[in-house]
Formats: structure tokens, C-alpha cells, sequence
């Protein structure tokens, strides 16, 4: 049974969210020595209630993997390292960011407990899901901005419309090499920044096998190529460059590049400090140019946002007690610091809580 949480739009806020969810156990303890020998007992023990040692995760121990997102994957990460470090140091858990692609691959072949996603799971991959019996539920975690980048040297370009974007990014872009080889259909489009600047454009961006290269498009390109190209064309995006599965690789080839265009999760921009430039942008040519932050995401005014999520395998939760108290923790005492400071100063917008409330809700459902 999969339990699908829907995200709708919302005026999100950045809230500093911390759910207390605890769970209250029995203590069952013998004393000895009383006069008449008869073992006493405390409240919990007298009431019939029984034990639980896993309280503070002294009785359990097990493996927990996750892979998926390079964009979800430092909130895992930060949650695991808190977990390990103050609820339970036997459970040994394995966190990587291959890609949503290709973390949705090895989960949906049983591989993995948990797949990180920047964007929700695709039909097709739901449907290798079902045939291989892997059921799951979907828990939208946070939100998260997409930044478009060039390099600080770049001081001809400051803000970017969606149709820029198409134009320079787009399935229509000039393969020849040049920013001004996309002037024509930036022209076509109603541009308000073209013409572009006569130099090499060298982009560093996601491969295909990124949810943030599958997030920009469908955001930003895919709207726009749809009514150029047709619903049925085969990309919106050109297929010229190399993409990467690294952020930091990313991030080294816009800062290394005098001319360059790429986009990363914001995240590991604001991360780069002053070695890449983030642009604006704006939603139509002209239109209000806005920076990403933590407030334009939180707020929903910085057009290239997204949600985050995590999926859970609920058979392996069922029979591995470790994976269960691991997603306790990610959902309660660990959720606003693996997601607010998963880069330190900067990070992700955490959920408000009405979301907070319906992702822990489907959580509980799924755990029964």
C-alpha cells in the first residue's frame, strides 16, 4: 500500500519546526531485599503495562541504507550523524546521493530502505515499484530553491526570465557555442535581456539521472516548450552538454568558467560563497526579477522552488525495528536541525507546520 502525501502550493513560511513526538514507555524493575521477600514493583509494571527497552534505542541495533538525491541527501545525512550521536550509536547507517533517478532505481529493486527525491517519484518508476512488490510512503520533508548560476566575472547578466532560460537552455538552443547564438529565439520569446553577450557559454549543470535536472525543466522549460514544440517532443532541454552527478562539481565548473550558466539546488549555492554569482529570476520577461533565500523559497515568490521528500520501503520498516526509530527521529527531535542547518548558517526551508503535521500523520499511518 503506498501512502502518498500531495504537496499543495502554500504561502509557506520559514518556521523553525521542532514536533516533540516521544513515546512513553514502562519501566519494569525488581527489588530485592524487602523484608517479607516479595519482589515489588513500579506504577507501570503494577498497572500490566509492558516493557520496552527500545525506548532509548539500548536494544536495538541494524542497518539502515539510503540513497537517492544529492540535494536531500546532507538532510539525511545530518540526521543520521544526530541520531547516531544522541539516540542510538548501534544502528550503522549508510547515506549517498547518486541521483533521484538513480536512487528510485535501486529502492524500487529493494536495494535501499530509504530513496532521498527532489522531486515525487514518476509513473513509470511507481509502476516498477508495484511489480516488484516494494511498498512504500512518500513524506514530503522540505522545501528547497533551485538557483541559476554564472560566474562572478559575468557582469553582463543579472537576471533571467523563464524564456532565457528556454532560449539559452532550451531544446531550441544554438549548439554552436556562443551566449548571442540563442538571440533569435530569445527574440521570439519577447526577451528583455537579449542580446546576450558575444562569449563562450559553458554550462555546468545535473545529468539526467538528478531530480534537480528533472525539477528545472519541468519548472522552467517544459511550460514554454510545450507550446513551441508540442506536448509530444522528446526534450525541452538541449542535450549539448555534459551534466553532472556531483553539486560540487557543479559549483567548481560555473566558478572555473568567466561565462558560464549552470543551476544547482540553493543549498549548495549559498554554500559557494562569493565563487559563483546567483542570478534573479523572473517568471516572464520583464517581470520581477527575485534572488533566492530562505525567505523567497519559504514564501513562494522565487519562481524555480521545489519540495523535498523521502520515501520509506514500509515491508523493511516492518521487519527492521532500527529503520523505524530512525524515521522517529527524522520526523521529531532531528527534523529542524538535518534540515534547517544541514549546511550550518545555510540550508532548506523547513515545512510549516499544517505539512509538518500531515507528513508525520502518513508516517504514523504507515508504521500502524
Amino acid at each position: 500500500m503506498h501512502l502518498p502525501i500531495h504537496p499543495r502550493p502554500s504561502q509557506a513560511r520559514r518556521l523553525l519546526v521542532l514536533l516533540a513526538l516521544f513515546l512513553s514507555f514502562a519501566l519494569v524493575a525488581a527489588a530485592c531485599g524487602s523484608d517479607d521477600d516479595t519482589p515489588s514493583t513500579d506504577d507501570s509494571a503494577a498497572d500490566g503495562e509492558p516493557s520496552d527497552d527500545s525506548a532509548d534505542g539500548g536494544e536495538i541495533s541494524g542497518t539502515v541504507v539510503a540513497s537517492g538525491s544529492s540535494t536531500v541527501e546532507p538532510i539525511t545525512a545530518r540526521a543520521a550523524e544526530l541520531f547516531n550521536d544522541g539516540v542510538n550509536a548501534d544502528v550503522d547507517i549508510t547515506v549517498d546521493g547518486p541521483g533521484t533517478g538513480d536512487g528510485f532505481a535501486v529502492f524500487c529493486e529493494g536495494q535501499t530502505d530509504i530513496s532521498d527525491a527532489s522531486r515525487a517519484i514518476k509513473e513509470e518508476e511507481a509502476a516498477t515499484c508495484e511489480a516488484n512488490g516494494i511498498n512504500y510512503v512518500e513524506l514530503l520533508i522540505a522545501f528547497d530553491g533551485i538557483a541559476v548560476m554564472t560566474n562572478p566575472d559575468n557582469e553582463a547578466i543579472s537576471c533571467l526570465a523563464f524564456e532565457d532560460l528556454y532560449a539559452l537552455l532550451g531544446a531550441e538552443a544554438d549548439g554552436t557555442g556562443d551566449w548571442n547564438d540563442n538571440d533569435g529565439v530569445a527574440a521570439e520569446l519577447g526577451s528583455t535581456v537579449a542580446p546576450y553577450p558575444a562569449a563562450e557559454l559553458f554550462i555546468s549543470a545535473p545529468g539526467t539521472e538528478s531530480g534537480t535536472y528533472d525539477s528545472f525543466i519541468e519548472i522552467a522549460l517544459e511550460g514554454i516548450g510545450e507550446e513551441r514544440l508540442g506536448e509530444e517532443a522528446e526534450t525541452f532541454i538541449r542535450t549539448d552538454f555534459a551534466g553532472q552527478a556531483n553539486d560540487n562539481v557543479i559549483i567548481e565548473g560555473v566558478a572555473g568558467n568567466d561565462t558560464s550558466l549552470g543551476w544547482v539546488g540553493f543549498a549548495f549555492a549559498d554554500g559557494a560563497g562569493d565563487s559563483v554569482k546567483i542570478l534573479e529570476v523572473a517568471e516572464t520577461p520583464g517581470g520581477e526579477c527575485v534572488v533566492p533565500t530562505i525567505e523567497s523559497i519559504a514564501d513562494s515568490s522565487y519562481p524555480v522552488s521545489r519540495p523535498l521528500y523521502i520515501y520509506v520501503n514500509t515491508d523493511k520498516m516492518a521487519e527492521n525495528p532500527a529503520l523505524a526509530q530512525f524515521i522517529d527521529f527524522y520526523l521529531s527531535d532531528g527534523y529542524e536541525e538535518s534540515v534547517t542547518l544541514a549546511f550550518g548558517e545555510s540550508g532548506y526551508v523547513a515545512l510549516p507546520d499544517d505539512l509538518l503535521a500531515e507528513t508525520t500523520a502518513a508516517w504514523e499511518a504507515a508504521r500502524g
